[in-house]
């Protein structure tokens, strides 16, 4: 089982970065990245700190893109192509299918990320000359870059199960904004009274808490990360990561492929 799941991840990966997009995306956040040093001389004195949150942000806005757009078009692209029906008559399960699609474009974001992430060291090296100690805290923001990922991953697919291609992003993009407003609208839930306590409560539970892994701006100003909020945010991303990915194996071993 585990040698077929990787096929059709590596498989998945190869197609991810053959796609022009995909290439187009990474150019663009690498030069935007490469241009930072130029923006930051703008405002003396802030330089490193709108290099962090430039270069960050810009990793972060397109990674989602790719999440979001890539990932929902995992399945139903097989399905138009027809590709999906010699794959599936092969000893390979349904779960197996999205399991491996999943880890494949999951694979595709940790090696855009880690480009990406390159180009922002290099661009910061170029303007500070030197690094400290404080820019290895930076690493732990990408860390928490490539958790949202994997969530948002794992939210694609689970729409693209059951909806069309246009919906699923509607729905996946309408996920990911509300999970940056999770902590407000816990917030909200708790200075509330009576039913709508309740269903702000079940929203705010059942939406991704993006906001947690959102700390770029924490980082870019060398503010401490404790080690208890990324034990929280690894164990939360990968728990939810999971349950998305076990709905759209549910989903998807029911749907009649005909």
């Amino acid at each position: 089982m585990t040698r077929r799941i990787g096929a059709i991840a590596f498989n998945t990966f190869r197609e991810a970065v053959r796609d022009r997009v995909l290439y187009n995306i990474v150019f663009f956040v690498l030069l935007l990245v490469a241009s930072a040093p130029l923006l930051g001389k703008i405002s003396a004195g802030v330089q490193r700190v709108l290099l962090v949150n430039l270069s960050l942000s810009a990793i972060s806005i397109f990674g989602v893109i790719i999440s979001i757009f890539v990932g929902i078009s995992l399945v139903s692209k097989e399905i138009e192509r027809r590709t999906l029906y010699p794959v599936l008559s092969r000893p390979v399960g349904r779960g197996e299918f999205i399991l491996g699609k999943y880890m494949g474009l999951a694979a595709t974001l940790i090696v855009n990320t880690v480009a990406m992430s390159v180009g922002f060291y290099l661009a910061m090296f170029i303007m500070m000359r030197q690094f400290t100690g404080a820019d290895a805290n930076i690493l732990i923001a990408v860390y928490f870059l490539l958790l949202e990922f994997l969530v948002v991953i794992g939210l694609a697919l689970l729409f693209s199960s059951f909806s069309t291609p246009l919906l699923s992003a509607i729905f996946a993009l309408s996920m990911f904004v509300a999970g940056t407003f999770a902590a407000d609208l816990r917030e909200f839930a708790r200075m509330a009274h009576g039913p709508q306590r309740w269903l702000a409560s079940s929203i705010s539970y059942l939406i991704p808490n993006l906001a947690s892994l959102n700390v770029i701006t924490r980082v870019s100003h060398d503010q401490f990360i404790s080690a208890a909020l990324v034990g929280y945010n690894s164990l939360y991303a990968m728990l939810y990561s999971a349950v998305t990915v076990c709905g759209a194996i549910l989903i998807f071993s029911r749907k009649d492929l005909k």
